[in-house]
């Protein structure tokens, strides 16, 4: 039994190392994601003119980086059963740049993000993820739409 305990820790630490690594390139050193996804790696959804692999959401990352330079993703749980992986976690930061249309706002946020991945020898081969962007239009006040700003 106590071989099992070692077995399971041993993989939770491999896999939270993998997920550090893979939600810094997300915090803004996109190029990380060449060290622990796959080349044939699925994001799903894919975002609007988002292209498949590390290459397609890179280009969203540097993006997402001048939009928000503070940002920080915060991972709260891991839950690892044999190749899958689900993460509880938080993306916060301030809002200065141009995001999903809607001007600098300066507000500061933190919405969840719930993701679900499929590992392969140390490397992401499949992300489900689904983050609270509504939870974003909201606090930084870019919701409700006002009928002067919606006409």
């Amino acid at each position: 039994m106590s071989d099992l305990r070692i077995s399971s820790t041993e993989t939770s630490a491999r896999v939270r190392s993998t997920l550090d690594t893979f939600y810094r390139a997300f915090a803004g050193e996109p190029d990380l994601l060449d060290q622990v996804v796959t080349p044939d790696w699925q994001d799903i959804p894919l975002a609007p003119g988002q292209g498949p692999g590390a290459d397609g959401i890179k280009p969203m990352i540097r993006a997402f980086k001048q939009a928000i330079p503070d940002l920080a993703i915060t991972v709260h749980d891991v839950i690892v059963d044999g190749d899958r992986v689900g993460v509880r976690a938080a993306m916060t930061g301030t809002h200065t740049g141009e995001w999903f249309g809607v001007a600098p706002t300066g507000r500061v946020f933190s919405i969840g993000l719930h993701e679900f991945h499929r590992i392969d020898r140390g490397r992401l081969t499949h992300t489900w993820h689904l983050e609270d962007w509504f939870g974003w239009l909201n606090q930084i006040g870019a919701w409700p739409v006002s009928k002067e700003t919606a006409s």
